[in-house]
């Protein structure tokens, strides 16, 4: 099994164990006074102090434009909808509110785009079959 590590800033590292740990139910791993890892959905999230790097509503994905660069995991449906419940709960700003796209296509798909506290976009799938992931 391959673990992907991605490391990127973010502005406050309060605000982000309350984001990440608290509000997404990520383990916090290893940290020092300038960064913190999290079990980000089985990878590994490096959030370091420092400038949030520069994203804009430039990717075409169906009918809606999307951040680019944006992080991203994808979950099993079920996970999916729990964790979309969850963010509608605690009313997290939406860049694009929890939606299935692609329906009845190869890689249909129920996905929700977000940002943390930093600005950094977010975007979770959810699949309700997983080997429909690669479909073409």
């Amino acid at each position: 099994m391959s673990v992907f590590h991605l490391a990127y800033h973010v502005t406050d590292l309060n605000e982000a164990r309350a984001f990440y740990g608290e509000l997404l139910g990520c383990q916090e791993g290893r940290s020092t006074d300038t960064w913190v890892d999290y079990n980000f959905f089985g990878h590994q999230l490096s959030l370091h102090l420092g400038t949030p790097f520069e994203t804009a509503a430039t990717g075409k994905v169906g009918d809606h434009m999307v951040p680019m660069p944006h992080l991203g995991v994808i979950l099993p449906k079920p996970e999916w909808d729990e964790l979309a419940e969850k963010l509608k709960e605690a009313a997290v700003d939406f860049v694009l509110p929890p939606f299935t796209r692609f329906t009845g296509e190869p890689g249909e798909q129920s996905t929700m785009f977000f940002r943390d506290p930093s600005g950094n976009p977010i975007e979770i799938k959810g699949f309700a079959d997983m080997a429909g992931v690669f479909a073409t």
